[in-house]
This record gives C-alpha cells, structure tokens and sequence, in this order.
C-alpha cells in the first residue's frame, strides 16, 4: 500500500510506556500510519490542525488538557479510539462517542479489534461529527462534575475555574459564562451546564439563565408572579415560576 493510501494516526497520550505499546501493535497494521505523537493535549491540538490526522488514539487523563477538554474546543473531526484507566462506568459513558475505547491495560488482541473497526468506518467514508458534537455537547452519563471550563480563542486555551463562575446566559446555540475575570462564549447547552456544574452550588432559574447561588445576594418580586434576583455585584437577571421554586428549595428568604 502506497504511503498516501494509508491512515493517519496520531498519538495524544502522556504515559511513554503507553505510547510505545500502540506503536507496537501498530507496527503489524500495514494499513495505518503512525504520524506523531504528543505527550499532553496542548501538543495534541496543534498536531492535529498541523497533521489532519484520520484517527487518534487519545488518553482521557493528561495533565495541562484532558482528552475530554482537547474534545471540547476540537475543530477538526477525526476519528477517536479512547485509551483511558477510567473505572467502566465512565467509559460506558464515552462508547456512544468514539469508534472504540481501550480499557488499560488492553491486550493486542483487543487493539487489533478497535483498529480493524477504525479501518473499516474510515474506508467507508462514515462521518463521525454527530458523535464528536454529543461529547462537547457533554450528552453523556456517569461523568463527574465539572470543576473549570476550557476556552479556546484562536490558538490560545485558557480555563475559567467553576468557582470563578457568577453566572451564565443562553445565546441562541451558545452560553456565554460571566465570571470573576471576564466573559467567554461556548459553543455548548444552558442543560449541559445544569447537569454537569455541582447542583448545590449552582441554579437554573430560568431557562436561560443559570446562576451560582453565592452570589444571589437577594430575590425580589418583579410584576405579576414574577421575580429578579439581586446579585452581589448589582446585576439583576429573571427567575421564572420553577426557578423561584427551586430556589425556595435551596436557599432561606
């Protein structure tokens, strides 16, 4: 097979042990080539715009930028087989959204099975974008709460720690999160949000506003069966009917 002809894989993985095993198993693939190999998401994410690779083998837990996070601000949409020590719950999580996972440690035996799979769905053309859009739109059970929130802008990422977050507005198909240093727009759901940001600490109260309750420093009555809440900083956003309830629930007033 001519060098043309071949995939593209890309390594994103921080453990050297771990990388020098796909690279073994790999060897015996003719129909896959090894392109590069990065040790952290950061590397990874430059790779992958330098490179085009068509498949990646990607860690979950890295440090600097996690797999799932380099997901998040991912453009282009290569295909992914997961190499990850998640516990099963968590990798049941992640299957809907990749060609494969590998649990470690994997047997040669079940990465020739994931890479047979990537080769088939690449041949034929299949377009993985709907399933790389459910993992940034966060469509997945069993993964822990979110604890900061990656940004990219142009080349540079940046994180907003959840603690820093005052509040959130939806806009349109994206929610932009006001927090301690600013305000920065994503391209994600106000219900990703609700269900991934620590439920107490934080409140949906109203459809398209989503608020930590620390910073609610008052609510007020607003017209008829309606009401504001007061933040500490002086900004006033809408609670509708559930989010006046939900906040009785949480907090004294």
């Amino acid at each position: 097979m001519n060098e043309e002809d071949k995939i593209k894989a890309l390594i994103i993985e921080d453990e050297e042990p771990a990388r020098s095993i796909i690279r073994h198993y790999l060897a015996k693939h003719n129909t896959v080539q090894i392109v590069g190999e990065c040790s952290d998401g950061f590397c990874g994410l430059m790779a992958i715009k330098d490179l085009n690779p068509d498949l990646i083998f990607l860690d979950i837990q890295m440090p600097k930028l996690t797999g799932f996070e380099l997901l998040e601000v991912l453009e282009e949409k290569p295909d992914i087989i997961f190499t990850t020590a998640f516990d099963e719950y968590a990798i049941k999580a992640f299957e809907m959204n990749a060609v494969d996972y590998l649990l470690k440690p994997f047997s040669e035996k079940r990465f020739d099975d994931a890479v047979e799979k990537a080769v088939v769905r690449i041949s034929r053309g299949a377009d993985l974008s709907a399933n790389i859009q459910k993992l940034k739109a966060g469509e997945t059970e069993g993964l822990p709460a979110l604890n900061r929130i990656v940004i990219r802008k142009g080349n540079a990422i940046s994180f907003i720690p959840v603690r820093n977050i005052i509040y959130m507005m939806a806009e349109d198909d994206y929610v932009m999160i006001y927090h301690t240093g600013g305000k920065a727009l994503k391209e994600q759901t106000m219900k990703y949000y609700e269900r991934k940001l620590p439920g107490n600490e934080f409140v949906r109260i109203h459809r398209s506003c989503l608020v930590a309750i620390e910073q609610i420093s008052r609510i007020e009555p607003y017209g008829k069966d309606s009401h504001i809440a007061i933040l500490k900083d002086g900004e006033r956003l809408p609670v509708s009917r559930s989010g006046y309830k939900k906040l009785k629930e949480r907090i004294s007033f």
